[in-house]
């Protein structure tokens, strides 16, 4: 007992029901806090792994490649990757700031943070708009969040990107898509990592109320009394969910769509945002502790296996394995002592070692990787050449 009350005193105040309004925001206080960041550094100082390996590859991922794309060039071609690489770029160098200290990264992040800072928005106004917003969101608004503590970014040019964010990213962000759930996911995700960023209650609520109405229409629980409706499903349930065939605890919205890719992305984005809830003391994982813990130990039980386990007509499952998994393993394995054991072993034998990292699935295994794993690791050449 005095074991489990020191463990919860490490995290803090423990969060209240997400009916209850967040008082004052805690910063830094999105997907990152103050004291996980220092806990990652600590473990990267002792070149422990996963998190100095993880580091090295997001050092790569904030070198500058090719000429910076201007203001003109976001806003005219919004859709292109190239876009998504400055939000990329601005959120691995904050990270390779906050957990080095050098400063090169930091002057990067500010550069790409204060030439954002003028977009005016979005042009197409579609759904593909939403979801860009909502990768690039995330990303802009995780790398804002960390830099709010740096000296180097002055008051007035955090006030510049605060009103970027209300002008160009709110109108995208602030109504659900009507695609599958994964998209309205992200959005959500964005829209509570901008708010916290902002200090904008109104919004952080609406991200709150958006997850709570998403959750059960994404994620399937046998004790559901029905398939609870959202719109844009067409009225028709069944083949919202691509048609399933068998209909199991964790089963999502997408599981039956392309055998794990945006389910993936669906799930990360839920349990992102479940844990920027926590951070501001609101605690949307015990309501859902069932809904989340099923789908990551379907979905994990399906990628290490390769088999759908009868879920789906298609039953062989996807080969690729992201960068996620880690921030809700942290949350019901490490701080509540749940037993996941497909998700553990699916994170130890394909996430670290190959899970990729695209858009708002970022180098978790970096940021959320759980205190268990202390192996070192040897710092090479190819490290000490990364600056």
């Amino acid at each position: 007992m005095l074991a489990f009350m020191v463990s919860l005193w490490a995290y803090g105040p423990q969060p209240a029901h997400a009916a209850d309004a967040v008082s004052a925001f805690r910063h830094p206080g999105a997907l990152n806090t103050e004291s996980s960041l220092d806990s990652v550094r600590s473990r990267i100082a002792q070149h422990k792994s996963p998190w100095a390996s993880a580091l090295i590859e997001v050092k790569r991922k904030a070198q500058p490649a090719g000429p910076a794309l201007t203001v003109v060039d976001a806003r005219d071609r919004n859709q292109d990757s190239a876009s998504r690489l400055e939000a990329e770029k601005a959120y691995a160098n904050a990270l390779a700031w906050r957990l080095t200290g050098d400063q090169t990264y930091s002057r990067q992040a500010i550069a790409i943070l204060n030439r954002w800072a003028d977009f005016r928005g979005f042009v197409g106004g579609t759904d593909q708009d939403r979801l860009h917003a909502g990768w690039m969101g995330v990303l802009f608004g995780e790398a804002a969040e960390i830099m709010r503590s740096s000296p180097d970014w002055t008051s007035d040019d955090i006030a510049a990107f605060q009103a970027m964010f209300r002008r160009a990213f709110y109108p995208q962000l602030a109504v659900a898509s009507r695609w599958n759930g994964n998209v309205d996911l992200t959005q959500i995700d964005a829209l509570m990592t901008i708010a916290v960023f902002n200090d904008d209650k109104v919004e952080f609520e609406r991200g709150l109320q958006r997850l709570q109405t998403r959750l059960p229409a994404y994620i399937y629980l046998e004790t559901d009394s029905a398939i609870a409706p959202i719109a844009g499903d067409g009225g028709n349930v069944d083949v919202f969910w691509f048609r399933p065939t068998k209909w199991v605890d964790g089963l999502t919205q997408e599981t039956c769509r392309d055998n794990g890719h945006h389910a993936q992305f669906g799930l990360a984005s839920a349990l992102h945002a479940a844990e920027i809830a926590w951070n501001q003391g609101v605690d949307v994982y015990a309501t859902h502790a069932k809904r989340f813990t099923s789908a990551m130990e379907l979905m994990s039980r399906q990628l290490l296996t390769g088999d759908m386990q009868g879920t789906c007509g298609n039953a062989t499952a996807t080969a690729v394995v992201f960068d996620t998994f880690e921030v809700g393993f942290n949350h019901y394995h490490n701080r509540l002592g749940h037993a996941l054991p497909y998700t553990e072993r699916l994170i130890i034998e394909r996430v670290r070692p190959h899970g990729r990292s695209e858009l708002n699935i970022f180098y978790e295994s970096l940021t959320h990787a759980g205190p268990s794993d202390t192996t070192p690791v040897h710092m090479g050449e190819s490290e000490s050449a990364i600056r």
